[in-house]
């Protein structure tokens, strides 16, 4: 995954320009290029009885997006990067996957917009359709601690290995970012029911099959200079990579996105759009290559 060209999705509620620095260390791998994008929510401008379609209030949201624009693009021009704005209304996944496929872009970043229940689920079905639609990995960026306290998500992640498609696309992006990233933790969380065996012996020979597998990707990992550690775990997913996640200080969890036709759209089935939810750090979804085989 060289991530040449980013596109920086947001509502400025929710991200702002520091995000962006907090990414720009990615300069020391491949990255050249950002591509702004402001979506103006249709139900913000649509027809209203009485009043029409709100064109001046179209007018002024576009205005104040291209007023941040202009000033987040000078700083960049200034360090030598391209640039481009994209400011438009529609739906997010529809505009987000327009652009992206426009672009040719490397890696899609969004705020994390915090709703309730109902606009939560979907949240999750926008993020499962730009994923599904472009298989560009997903970055679901959040302030570790107040607004505006950026921390580089790219130094320490945690990878949530699961063994399938998406998680070993995961870990052959990762493996490109040499010149950025310090250390990286890979966890695979066991079901409990897969330790199940008739004894003791049984259940130790899986722990260690999988862990030999975690410590051949570490090696992986070595050789492209970036130090790895492999941690085994047992018990509720979200528990365990939250609870590692705090352990050993990780800047951003990395983990894999379910496609399976007729699934509700859930990060791992479900567990990780909980821990989604629940974790204060930086996510970064990959979906399965389209074709498998081929990685």
């Amino acid at each position: 995954m060289d991530i040449r060209k980013i596109l920086f999705v947001t509502h400025f509620e929710e991200l702002w320009f520091d995000a962006l620095q907090s990414l720009l260390n990615l300069r020391q791998a491949a990255l050249e290029h950002v591509v702004f994008l402001n979506v103006i929510e249709r139900e913000k401008v649509a027809l209203r009885r009485g009043a029409g379609y709100l064109k001046k209030e179209e007018l002024r949201l576009r205005e104040k997006a291209n007023i941040h624009f202009i000033d987040w693009a000078e700083t960049l021009f200034e360090q030598g990067m391209e640039v481009g704005v994209y400011i438009v209304v529609g739906s997010l996944a529809g505009q987000v996957v327009e652009a992206a496929a426009k672009e040719a872009a490397d890696l899609i970043v969004l705020g994390d917009r915090k709703h309730g229940a109902l606009k939560q689920f979907y949240a999750a079905s926008e993020l499962n359709e730009i994923a599904r639609r472009t298989r560009i990995p997903v970055m679901v960026y959040k302030y570790p601690g107040a607004p505006h306290q950026a921390v580089a998500p790219f130094q320490r992640p945690l990878v949530a290995f699961d063994g399938g498609p998406a998680s070993l696309r995961a870990v052959a992006g990762l493996r490109r970012l040499n010149t950025v990233i310090e250390e990286v933790h890979l966890v695979h969380v066991a079901d409990d029911t897969h330790l199940n065996g008739d004894s003791v012996m049984a259940v130790q020979q899986t722990r260690k099959a999988q862990r030999q597998r975690l410590e051949a990707i570490c090696e992986q990992f070595a050789e492209d200079g970036i130090p790895a550690k492999a941690h085994v775990m047992a018990g509720d997913l979200v528990e365990r990579v939250e609870q590692a996640a705090r352990q050993y200080q990780a800047t951003m969890i990395v983990s894999g996105i379910s496609l399976r036709p007729g699934w509700t759209p859930r990060w791992l089935g479900g567990r990780s759009q909980t821990l989604a939810d629940r974790t204060g750090l930086t996510t970064l979804v990959f979906a399965p290559p389209e074709n498998p085989a081929t990685g």
